[in-house]
């Protein structure tokens, strides 16, 4: 990727710190240094996946004015990643997420640390600066790339609905990641609830708007009554490319004029923090080199997405596993 180049992808949403577990333990109760701390945050993620596999990508979001927000601005900025919608808050902290794993290093979002009683800097992105920052970015871009935590907050889903509709003014495509999770919303929610019927409302626009939805197989059950990527698309009115992943098991697609499903590929797990992210950034940047396979859909696309997934979860955290392209065409070719 060339320095300065013009972002392909806009991620918009939180940057944050995953405190993982010990496998088969608590953060919350283990002692820090049990603990092991990774930069994440869905959209971060992707951001940096994009980068590091060679499509420019630019982060708009909102970090604390701290030591998690300066660490994002110099992993980003090594990585080549826009920076010029960064938001930076010196009244609420970069927020730390509590990620329990299990034995086999499956993970699950256990609440929250940092608070200091007013809230993270996610929470509070502004949309005023989003409006003034989003724009010139939007110039030559292809994806805004989105999810649904955001929408969980008054000031940070303001912003994301403004930048859905300059996306759409600039007639820029909407890629949504829906990432469920329910303590974002409600700190005292279990770990496996649905969304309710409030934040169904409120997602239910970008779900109408997106040129491409991915979903967790569960997720798309909530929302659609159905894991069916085609049953999906075709209830919707702007009919969207739609992918249904289901974690180590498989992945279903639908893109225009083709579907099709495939294993995920079997690797040994050290922790599947942000797998997914990479899967999409894997397909994002696919979509980039090939803007045609919107349309007529691809296996090829997809496996090359997967194996992102699956090199992710070889290493600990979202971020410093994400592979370079050559590396995936290595882990593909092996995969014959």
């Amino acid at each position: 990727m060339a320095a300065g180049s013009a972002p392909q992808v806009i991620c918009l949403g939180e940057a944050l710190v995953d405190r993982l577990g010990p496998l088969g333990g608590d953060p919350a109760t283990a002692a820090p240094e049990q603990c092991d701390d990774r930069l994440g945050g869905a959209p971060a993620n992707v951001a940096c996946a994009l980068a590091r596999l060679g499509t420019a990508a630019a982060f708009v979001g909102r970090l604390g004015s701290d030591a998690i927000g300066a660490a994002f601005q110099q992993l980003m900025a090594e990585r080549g990643v826009n920076l010029s919608g960064l938001q930076r808050d010196s009244s609420h902290p970069s927020r730390i997420v509590l990620v329990p794993r299990d034995a086999s290093g499956d993970r699950s979002f256990g609440g929250f640390a940092g608070d200091q009683g007013d809230g993270f800097a996610d929470q509070a992105l502004e949309a005023s600066g989003v409006n003034a920052a989003l724009p010139p970015l939007l110039v030559g871009a292809r994806w805004l790339q989105i999810g649904t935590i955001p929408l969980a907050s008054d000031s940070s889903a303001a912003a994301l609905m403004v930048a859905a509709q300059l996306a759409a003014a600039a007639d820029v495509a909407i890629a949504l990641d829906v990432n469920w999770r329910p303590t974002f919303w409600d700190a005292s929610a279990p770990v496996d609830a649905g969304p309710t019927p409030a934040a169904v409302a409120a997602i239910q626009p970008l779900l109408e708007q997106a040129g491409l939805i991915k979903l967790a197989a569960e997720e798309a059950q909530w929302l659609f009554g159905s894991r069916d990527p085609a049953v999906i698309r075709a209830g919707l009115p702007q009919h969207p490319a739609v992918v249904v992943t289901d974690g180590g098991a498989q992945v279903a697609w639908c893109f225009g004029s083709s579907s099709g499903v495939m294993p995920a590929y079997p690797v040994a797990v050290v922790d599947s923090t942000g797998a997914g992210d990479a899967f999409l950034a894997g397909l994002l940047h696919q979509l980039c080199l090939q803007p045609q396979l919107l349309e007529g859909g691809s296996a090829e696309a997809v496996r090359f997405a997967s194996a992102c997934g699956a090199l992710v979860c070889g290493g600990a955290g979202a971020i410093d596993p994400q592979p370079t392209q050559q590396q995936v065409e290595a882990f593909l070719a092996g995969q014959l």
